[in-house]
């Protein structure tokens, strides 16, 4: 049985560490859990979420239409029974404004990936959705294009909605995503992001993969694409003017193999041009270059690449 009671308290408890945390100023930021197949407990619109008390929750159907409560339901109710109807799996949908995320929504600055070991394994790539005035369905429907492969999205020039099993889980993206967006702030203003190497950054993905949390560069439709790239939601950026502006794309990271042969292509492409450059220098080493075969010549190149990029 679903003790609603205890869980408007939950909500409540939410309501005050958004507020406490900065992420819903004033009266900003919803939050819902889904109790039955059509039945959602809902926060009040015009109502700051640091002050909430259970009686303040109401219950909406999945229609939107308000069925118990003595305070308006939220006006963005239409975004989180969207996410709820795309992702049975979901119980709880949290909205709000964090600071430092949010500031990433109004640059339309992707997150890079590859640099913090907490954020790889329990967020991954994170969208933007484009822009649409929150409210309408049309504001529900930007985040069709990602809900199904995140639980955490930005929404272009507002802020953030996060979703999970239950309210706390659903609050927890948020938390680690605005730390994270903070830290990439300060980072940036010492001069420098430093990321993971391949082989790190693969260690991480499969330990994700162990914990029984999915990322899409664990499957078949991505396995071969540069795993720090930002490639699951490229894609979209176009729509939404999402582009790199403040963070630099991080160096090149696909599977040592897909290098390899890039690498191999490239330098068996130029061979004759080098070797050529070699005998003309009059150095030994030069003439030792010289004197290799094509064959030769690409192996030596393409391990001394391979070195540098695996570190």
């Amino acid at each position: 049985m679903v003790n609603a009671h205890k869980i408007k308290q939950d909500i409540c408890e939410m309501g005050r560490r958004l507020y406490n945390k900065g992420f819903a100023a004033a009266n900003d930021g919803n939050i819902t859990v889904r109790i039955s197949d059509n039945e959602v407990l809902c926060t009040p619109t015009m109502h700051s979420k640091g002050f909430l008390k259970p009686e303040d929750i109401s219950t909406i159907d999945m229609t939107v239409k308000q069925i118990s409560g003595i305070k308006k339901r939220s006006s963005e109710a239409l975004l989180h029974l969207e996410i709820y109807k795309q992702r049975p799996d979901i119980k709880s949908v949290v909205h709000c404004h964090p600071p430092h995320a949010t500031a990433f929504a109004v640059a339309r600055e992707p997150i890079p990936q590859c640099v913090l070991p907490e954020v790889e394994v329990f967020i991954g790539d994170v969208p933007i959705t484009k822009y649409e005035t929150p409210g309408g369905q049309a504001f529900a429907d930007t985040i069709l294009p990602f809900v199904s492969k995140t639980n955490i999205i930005i929404l272009a020039n507002h802020g953030t909605v996060s979703y999970g099993v239950d309210v706390e889980q659903a609050y927890w993206w948020t938390e680690i995503l605005d730390a994270y967006c903070r830290i990439l702030m300060l980072a940036k203003q010492l001069g420098n992001v430093s990321y993971f190497s391949y082989k790190e950054e693969k260690e991480l993905l499969d330990l994700k993969q162990k914990w029984g949390w999915q990322d899409p560069r664990n499957t078949p439709e991505y396995q071969n694409c540069d795993v720090c790239a930002n490639d699951i939601f490229r894609s979209s950026w176009k729509e939404s003017g999402v582009e790199r502006r403040a963070f630099p794309a991080p160096p090149p990271m696909a599977p040592a193999a897909d290098v390899a042969q890039a690498v191999s292509q490239a330098v068996s492409t130029a061979a004759p041009v080098l070797r050529s450059a070699a005998a003309n220098s009059g150095a030994s080493a030069g003439s030792e270059l010289a004197g290799m075969d094509q064959e030769q010549l690409v192996k030596l190149i393409t391990a001394q690449v391979l070195k540098q990029l695996n570190g």
